[in-house]
């Protein structure tokens, strides 16, 4: 009961790892990229941010999440283990899904507001990025409870 229960967790501590490193290298690239749109109107330097956002988060995730993982869905002779896969890929889609709805909405508004309150470009995309990280954050991780991802086997 205690190994699968520890095991369980140290999952959740990786997932969260990987989403905060993913999370950092995206803030980072993010705010250069706002930077770089602030001539543009606020709507376009608030999407094209996001843009951005999303593509460098999705890329480190992928890749960390891969290399975390690459084992556990690998039988002793290497061969793929596709039921489980299948499975852990459709909960971890369905709440990463859901957190980027909610991430979206409260990243793209937060932003746009700061913008239109004339925060620096870099500024805004920061702390928009932040704040709507640390409620990615709490709902990916209860859509991952909810999905059962990491149930005790």
């Amino acid at each position: 009961f205690y190994p699968s229960m520890n095991q369980k967790y140290k999952e959740y501590l990786r997932l969260n790892k990987n989403i905060l490193l993913a999370f950092a290298a995206s803030i980072t690239i993010s705010a250069i990229a706002a930077d770089y749109f602030s001539d543009q109107y606020d709507y376009l330097n608030t999407t094209l941010t996001l843009v951005v956002d999303y593509g460098v988060f999705f890329s480190t995730f992928g890749i960390l999440f891969y290399i975390d993982n690459r084992r556990k869905y690998r039988t002793e002779n290497g061969q793929l283990k596709k039921s489980l896969l299948k499975s852990d890929l459709v909960k971890i889609i369905t709440s990463l899904g859901i957190g980027e709805v909610v991430y979206t909405i409260v990243r793209w508004v937060l932003q746009y507001y700061l913008l239109q309150i004339d925060y620096d470009a870099y500024l805004a995309s920061i702390i928009s990025q932040l704040i709507s990280t640390v409620v990615y954050l709490i709902v990916l991780n209860l859509s991952v409870k909810i999905t059962k991802l990491y149930k005790d086997e």
